[in-house]
């Protein structure tokens, strides 16, 4: 079981991922797919290394996981958990989150129909 102050550190960090724009979008346009850190960079005007630390906050939070395949590292939502119920909720009252969502929705179908027709081919 989990300890007050263990806790309280976790939810500092969601916290701290969640006051920064860009993370709060980095979340949106994962809710619906998994996105490369290519893909999510396509979306930012920001530095590589800008972005990779806003990837470390989030991961680090609990919100986020990685995986690495090949030369390329893969981002999606972490599973459900109180970190990520914070953070959806902070998507339904944040105004900038709907099209953000709406995108990533767009993109999981994309990909979806893309490895239809891999497998029919």
């Amino acid at each position: 079981m989990m300890g007050n102050q263990q806790f309280l550190r976790i939810m500092e960090k969601v916290f701290e991922a969640l006051a920064s724009t860009p993370r709060r979008k980095i979340l949106a346009y994962l809710s619906e797919t998994e996105l490369s850190a290519g893909e999510i960079a396509a979306r930012f005007e920001m530095t590589k290394p800008s972005l990779s630390k806003h990837l470390r906050i989030l991961e680090s939070a609990g919100l986020i996981a990685s995986d690495k395949r090949g030369q390329f590292v893969f981002y999606r939502l972490q599973g459900d958990n109180l970190a990520n119920t914070l953070a959806s909720f902070m998507q339904a009252v944040c105004p900038v989150s709907k099209s953000l969502k709406k995108e990533s929705k767009a993109l999981a179908e994309k990909k979806s129909v893309e490895k239809s027709v891999e497998k029919s081919a």
